[in-house]
């Protein structure tokens, strides 16, 4: 049909009865043949507090739930069929039109077939190929018979004033498929997660909160009579000068806030509860794969149908083993080629990801004598330069730099990613996903974590000391940690890259689609609705594309990464990812219901290889949380003052700045490294580390202090790994993988649905026996009876 300009031809393809029949048997699709009659489950006893947070029972449970079997053309007879219209689902219909579509042939060049949408999609023969959604968004369809579930999700669902009700999430695969329903019954589960933990750390924040005021350190730190006598080493060559201590006495209270003993407490807690949210969400999962009829499907069905770009692309065949048909393969040298051309690209922009790094580092490096300078000489900066410390400063901008620079890599590597994996020409499409998925997630892991690792773990711990400071290049000299530590610098890091990266995600999702709709249909807006069409209106929505989701999944892992991983250094982490995810699902429900073209439908189980790198994050982030502890935190060198080297019994850590406070002597600093000015005419100045006195016989040698404390680091990593493992995998052995009752449901529906086939089959076998055909079929009845005997003892 001619669209309303005359420029575009629509064509609707419609799919026949007996083209679904023939394709649903192809596919393997299960249809009901039976009422459940399973009771339910106990009800919740707290189902009637829980009455604000549920949605309408025809809402949350379109379709009755029915027993089901694959569909066989042969058996029809068997299947619930009140209304061959709408016995297929929309989603059901969608996958086989597109499946065929994929597959058609168009056509023959050089000998070589030529078929498939994407291609003639590829090659501009059609503009775009997509399912009609069943109505307008904001009002219900003309048509008494039509479903109207469009209508509902969005009212339901996709608006933000519905944050705090449960997902439909039957509807949603009823009208989006199994893949999409997985993917927000995932991210609803984890935000639910996420609830606990958001908790638990605001907890923590607010005891560092209450307790600032009892903290010794930055008490001592403030007191003009102890950190305002401290004269500390300048922080960069030549142009920095001599300071006080207690220029970093807000800085020193506000790492209080994250660095206190409820950081460890949470740390170990966060190790605990990531077990339990993978634990949980596989019983959440088995429980879903039984009501959506997805037990029995694997993968497997879908390594079997292979990619068309696979089939269109290698024109060399071989005999399948488990299909024994030829079909095309790729030759193993032309795989080797092109997966070394693969490797040589990721590892060129993953090394491309390190080089900005060090840039950054560079530009801290660089920029701190500035800041440094500018502070201590401009008058204008003094009312804030008791909060605005030339650390901090270096610290925001490189933070903000380092943001734009991960934002710029990740736009340009997604295209590089998707090229290269089309390069390598993979099997089947789940196969196209995993590589991708790897390629993605390895880049995206070193380009948001990298910064972070090094503020974490490499910043401050090789400096030197005056002197023989070390230099990178040998040209800037490497950073020094403020006196309080490392950890408000991580914090500060974390806090913007993820926070950054959130809003920039939403923008992107949420304003970017509205405005190119806005744009594609300020002409249409004029026509009446009568010559506006519904495919003309679907079309002049964007598209969600074959990764749509695999862009959604990759989001949230990312951020699951900053609140497991760094969780130690930034207790409200989760906290602002719940926030961020109540806000995501809304965003998420309502850009794919009123913002893109309905996304063709597919199935799955699960999610996929998410699965695999959640828990290898969650192995990881045991690691790191306890190095953060260890090495990024005060507090081993503080509890090894308290218990070791305190020698005051009334106030234990009194005297720890001190005794954390090495002693330099002016006079041993080579022309390089000495300030410019000294116009007090200090002698000594201190820095951070513990080394002997310049009057020791082993001056600037570490004391025996320094190997107590890193054998105590060391120690605690030890100790804290071995105990939140053990932990982890005793859990994870507690809890089973699929629920007690949803395996009993199991066994008693494969029980009853094999019953009813046999039965059927009996049925079918007497009336050939009664029409005549007795030979043939009584060797068949006495085996079917023998099937039914088998089935009732298993």
């Amino acid at each position: 049909q001619e669209s309303e300009d005359g420029k575009i031809y629509f064509v609707k393809i419609h799919a026949p009865w007996e083209v679904l029949i023939t394709y649903a048997e192809v596919l393997n699709i299960k249809v009901p043949i039976k009422e459940n009659d399973i009771p339910s489950t106990v009800e919740n006893p707290l189902d009637c507090m829980l009455a604000p947070l549920r949605l309408p029972e025809k809402v949350m449970h379109p379709e009755p739930d029915y027993f089901t079997a694959p569909f066989s053309k042969e058996k029809q007879e068997l299947y619930l069929i009140n209304d061959e219209s709408t016995f297929f689902s929309p989603s059901m219909r969608n996958r086989i039109v597109n499946y065929i579509l994929t597959r058609c042939p168009y056509g023959t060049e050089e000998g070589k077939k030529k078929f498939g949408i994407k291609r003639l999609l590829n090659n501009g023969t059609y503009s775009a190929a997509y399912p009609l959604h069943d109505c307008q968004y904001w009002k219900k369809a003309n048509d008494p018979n039509c479903d109207n579930e469009r209508y509902t999700l969005y009212m339901e669902w996709a608006r933000f004033l519905r944050f705090y009700k449960e997902q439909p999430l039957d509807l949603i695969r009823k009208y989006y498929g199994e893949k999409i329903g997985i993917y927000f019954a995932w991210l609803g589960f984890y935000t639910e997660m996420l609830f606990l933990a958001a908790v638990v750390g605001l907890i923590c924040f607010l005891y560092g909160l209450f307790t600032m005021d009892e903290n010794m350190s930055s008490k001592e730190i403030c007191d003009p009579a102890i950190g305002g006598e401290i004269i500390m080493c300048p922080l960069c060559d030549r142009e920095c000068e001599y300071w006080r201590l207690n220029t970093t006495c807000v800085s020193s209270e506000y790492s209080h806030l994250f660095d206190n003993v409820a950081t460890l407490f949470f740390a170990i807690f966060m190790g605990i509860w990531v077990t339990l949210f993978l634990e949980f969400w596989k019983r959440r999962q088995a429980r879903l794969k039984y009501e959506w009829d997805l037990v029995d499907f694997e993968e497997e069905q879908q390594q079997l149908q292979l990619r068309p770009e696979y089939e269109a692309k290698c024109t060399q065949k071989k005999k399948n083993p488990v299909t024994q048909e030829m079909e095309p393969y790729l030759p193993i040298t032309s795989q080797a080629v092109r997966f070394c051309i693969s490797g040589t690209t990721v590892l060129f922009w993953v090394s491309l990801i390190i080089a900005s790094m060090i840039a950054v580092i560079v530009y801290r490096l660089a920029v701190y004598a500035a800041f440094a300078s500018l502070m201590e000489n401009t008058q204008t900066l003094q009312p804030i330069s008791g909060l605005l410390t030339p650390q901090l400063a270096t610290s925001v901008t490189a933070s903000c730099l380092n943001f734009v620079i991960i934002m710029i890599l990740n736009f340009l590597y997604e295209r590089i990613a998707i090229w290269i994996t089309d390069m390598e020409i993979p099997r089947t499409h789940m196969e196209y996903e995993n590589r991708l998925t790897m390629k993605m997630f390895l880049f995206q892991f070193v380009n948001y974590y990298s910064s972070c690792f090094y503020v974490a773990f490499f910043k401050g711990k090789f400096v030197g000391y005056p002197g023989a400071y070390t230099y990178m290049f040998n040209r800037w000299r490497n950073e020094e940690c403020d006196p309080a530590g490392c950890l408000i610098e991580l914090t500060t890091q974390l806090t913007i890259v993820m926070a950054g990266k959130q809003i920039w995600g939403n923008i992107q999702e949420a304003i970017v689609p509205w405005i190119c709709n806005w744009w594609g249909r300020r002409k249409a807006r004029n026509n009446p609705e009568n010559l506006y069409s519904r495919w003309e209106q679907d079309h002049d929505l964007q598209t969600f594309g074959a990764l749509g989701l695999f862009y959604e999944y990759l989001e949230m892992v990312i951020q699951f990464g900053f609140i497991t991983l760094f969780v130690a250094s930034f207790p409200l982490a989760p906290l602002l990812a719940l926030m961020n995810n109540i806000l995501e699902i809304r965003v998420d429900s309502w850009k794919l219901t009123t913002q893109y073209r309905r996304p063709v439908a597919a199935k799955a189980h699960s999610i996929g290889v998410w699965q695999e790198i959640l828990n290898g994050m969650a192995i990881l982030s045991v690691v790191t949380n306890a190095f953060i502890v260890a090495f990024t935190s005060d507090m081993i060198p503080r509890l090894v003052y308290y218990y070791a080297y305190s020698e005051n019994e009334d106030s234990p850590m009194s005297g720890y700045i001190n005794n954390s406070l090495s002693v330099f002597q002016i006079s041993d600093f080579p022309d390089r490294n000495r300030p410019k000015q000294n116009p007090e005419s200090f002698v000594i100045c201190r820095y951070r580390d513990y080394r002997y006195p310049p009057d020791h016989e082993r001056k600037y040698l570490h004391t025996m202090q320094f190997w107590h404390i890193l054998a105590a680091k060391l120690a605690f990593i030890i100790i804290m790994e071995h105990v939140v493992f053990i932990v982890k995998f005793f859990v994870a052995w507690m809890i089973p993988d699929v629920p007690a009752d949803v395996k009993a449901k199991i066994k008693r529906e494969k029980y009853l649905t094999q019953k009813i086939l046999h039965e059927y089959e009996l049925e079918k076998l007497k009336e050939r026996l009664c029409q005549g055909d007795k030979l043939a079929t009584e060797k068949e009845f006495i085996a079917t009876e023998g099937r039914m005997e088998l089935s009732r003892a298993m």
